[in-house]
């Protein structure tokens, strides 16, 4: 059995050595030094899914050894997950060893939280749920105060909803996101706020349009819409898409058109290799994009996408893979220069570090 806690007096020393990794990797781009948003040293993940340990009769919270997929630990205590994440822990897993029918055949329980206080769990089995588990359920939801939702093979049995709703307060103003189960979200609360105020401090004195490329939620959209005439985003998930469309709504956003697209094929659209129906209503040549925002996946930007947008006079470029966005800037850094440079550090105490750059055109 294992209590999982981290060594915060190690964290200023772990997180100089990824700013001096990022430095020197940026090196043959730009002189800068990082603005370095750190992470608070526990509590900061909003999300956790761990495997349930089954012995004899009794169930137990367990994760993977790092590169040992197959051997799993047990633990009590999960210092890096939110507090309402730890608070909860104990209290499901009692019940659920007071409860044989929740128990039975359980393999994974997911829980989603927010800085706001909003929860969500997913408990997951390798069995049909039927009518007997959702009232087992719901007993359960009731006693913990929480929404429950059910995920076995080919099933989803939403008890009460199936998301969480966050709410930021940034720069004086609140923001507020539906968070849906299964979609992307960040994992780092804190650290979003704050790649959300970079973001924002980068956009402050612009004006013309905006577009972005991999909106998900709207997380950064939303915020960054006040500083643009109009703003036209793209996303390709079906559930950050609908998430999106909600947040606008509910956040009162009236410059913002959402579109569902991939990143490649807006990329075709803008270069009039193909027309697209979802498009029909848009006229691309009406705007007057200023600044372009990407944050792609870990695979970063394809060839098109990046020669696409070295066309923008400036590019807010987002990597949660700074190897890729190196890729990317080898192309990018024969049009534009580097006029701002961050480092998040989403993942404290893991070799994982976060980047962001404000690219000039030259």
């Amino acid at each position: 059995m294992t209590i999982h806690r981290v060594n915060t007096s190690e964290y200023d020393a772990q997180l100089e050595q990824k700013v001096a990794r990022i430095r020197q990797a940026f090196a043959n781009y730009t002189h800068l030094t990082p603005e370095v948003l750190p992470s608070p040293p526990i509590h900061y993940r909003l999300r956790a899914e761990f495997k349930i340990w089954r012995q004899q009769d009794r169930a137990d919270y367990a994760m993977y050894h790092p590169g040992e997929y197959k051997k799993s630990f047990i633990i009590k205590e999960f210092t890096v997950g939110s507090e309402p994440i730890n608070q909860l822990m104990p209290k499901l897993l009692q019940a659920i060893n007071a409860n044989a029918l929740l128990r039975s055949r359980l393999f994974s329980v997911e829980f989603l939280t927010t800085l706001s206080g909003d929860a969500l769990i997913t408990l997951i089995y390798h069995k049909k749920l039927d009518e007997y588990w959702q009232t087992a359920a719901r007993a359960l939801q009731a006693q913990l105060k929480v929404s429950i939702l059910g995920r076995s093979r080919r099933q989803k049995l939403v008890l009460d909803k199936d998301y969480v709703i966050e709410k930021l307060d940034i720069n004086g103003k609140r923001y507020q996101y539906k968070q849906i189960e299964g979609s992307f979200t960040q994992p780092n609360g804190e650290i979003c706020r704050a790649m959300i105020c970079w973001a924002k401090s980068t956009c402050s004195a612009q004006s013309g349009d905006l577009l972005e490329l991999y909106c998900g939620n709207g997380n950064f959209t939303i915020p960054l819409c006040e500083h643009f005439e109009r703003v036209l985003a793209t996303e390709i998930s079906k559930v950050s898409v609908a998430a999106a469309r909600e947040n606008i709504l509910a956040n009162g956003i009236s410059n913002l058109t959402l579109v569902r697209m991939s990143s490649e094929e807006l990329t075709q659209a803008m270069d009039g290799v193909r027309s697209f129906r979802r498009l029909q209503e848009i006229d691309l040549g009406s705007y007057n994009f200023s600044t372009v925002l990407v944050d792609p996946p870990r695979a970063g930007l394809d060839a098109n996408t990046c020669a696409m947008i070295a066309r923008f006079p400036r590019i807010l470029y987002i990597s949660c893979n700074p190897e890729t966005q190196l890729q990317n800037l080898a192309t990018l850094s024969k049009t534009h220069r580097i006029e701002r440079f961050a480092l998040f550090d989403q993942f404290p105490y893991t070799e994982h570090v976060e980047t962001g750059l404000l690219l000039v055109r030259n």
